[in-house]
């Protein structure tokens, strides 16, 4: 029973485990910093550089918190893949790398 037990658990895990291709932003501007022009990069690095934090927004438009914003701070409106895990729309970020 021990072994079914933590082999549910351990795939329940897993199963959070995920790949996003979406924009590094700012919460000031959200998703209407998400979108591969100079302009928007340049203001969003701008607004979290005056400290509002980086967030993850989705191809469909969806702003998620990213809990640990050290891991982006070099990304930040750039295209990116995410590899990582997302609970209530906090997104904790495994990998990332610029995208295509």
């Amino acid at each position: 029973m021990k072994k079914y037990l933590f082999l549910s658990a351990a795939f329940a895990l897993s199963s959070f485990a995920a790949e996003w291709v979406g924009f590094i932003s700012d919460a000031s501007c959200g998703a209407g910093n998400a979108k591969p022009t100079a302009e928007a990069k340049e203001c969003a690095q701008r607004c979290v550089k005056s400290g509002a934090a980086p967030v993850f927004v989705t191809g469909d438009g969806k702003v998620l918190t990213i809990v640990d914003p050290k891991k982006v701070m070099d990304f930040v409106g750039d295209k990116v893949k995410v590899k990582g895990s997302l609970s209530k729309d906090k997104l904790t970020v495994e990998t990332i790398a610029k995208a295509s």
